[in-house]
C-alpha cells in the first residue's frame, strides 16, 4: 500500500509539473504605442504634359486670312490638381496687353488680353465649370473662377483650350502673354 501511495504521489507530482510546463509555454505580454500623423494642407497644380507648374508654350499660328477673321484654337491643355481638401481654380492673364517680338526686339503691344479666350473642354475634378467657361470666354487680368467645388484627391484633372481672334489691327510679330491658373483650397 505504501508503494501505491508513493506511486500516486509521484504521478501527481509529474502531472502538476507537466501542467506547469504547458502554462509557461502559453505565457503572453502586450505593449501598446500611439502613432500620430500630423498632416498639413497639401495643394499642387501642374500641367500634365510636362508635370510642371509652368506649361509648355502654346503656339497659335495665323497663316491665312480666315485665321485672322475667325480665330485659331489650340489643342486641349490638361492640368492636374492634387490636394487633401476641396478646391477652386481661377484663371487670369498676367498683363493687360500682349508683348510682341519682332526679330530680337520685344516690346509691349497694344493687343489687349481680351483677344485671347479660354474654355474648359474637360472636367474630371468632381467640381463644376464656373460661369460661362464651358464656352470661350475673354481673359482679363482679374482672376475668375473656372472650376468650383473640385473634390480632394491625387489626380483631379481638367483641360482648357484657347482661341485667339486678333482681327486685322495688329502687325506681324510673335505676340505672347502668360495665363495664370491658381488652385485654392476651400
Amino acid at each position: 500500500m505504501k508503494k501505491i501511495i508513493i506511486f500516486s504521489a509521484l504521478l501527481l507530482t509529474i502531472a502538476t509539473f507537466a501542467h506547469a510546463q504547458v502554462n509557461s509555454n502559453n505565457a503572453s505580454s502586450t505593449a501598446q504605442q500611439t502613432v500620430q500623423l500630423q498632416l498639413s494642407n497639401a495643394l499642387e497644380i501642374t500641367f500634365t504634359g510636362n508635370n510642371s507648374a509652368t506649361g509648355s508654350t502654346v503656339t497659335l499660328p495665323f497663316t491665312t486670312v480666315d485665321h485672322f477673321a475667325n480665330g485659331v484654337e489650340s489643342s486641349a491643355q490638361q492640368l492636374k490638381v492634387r490636394t487633401n481638401k476641396n478646391f477652386n481654380v481661377t484663371v487670369k492673364a498676367n498683363a493687360a496687353t500682349f508683348s510682341v517680338t519682332n526679330g530680337s526686339n520685344t516690346t509691349t503691344s497694344t493687343m489687349p488680353v481680351s483677344v485671347l479666350d479660354v474654355k474648359v473642354s474637360a472636367n474630371n475634378t468632381g467640381g463644376s465649370i464656373a460661369g460661362n467657361y464651358n464656352n470661350y470666354t475673354d481673359l482679363s487680368t482679374t482672376a475668375a473662377n473656372i472650376i468650383t467645388n473640385g473634390s480632394y484627391g491625387g489626380n483631379q484633372t481638367f483641360s482648357v483650350m484657347y482661341k485667339a481672334t486678333p482681327g486685322f489691327a495688329y502687325p506681324a510679330g510673335t505676340y505672347s502673354i502668360d495665363v495664370v491658373y491658381t488652385a485654392t483650397q476651400q
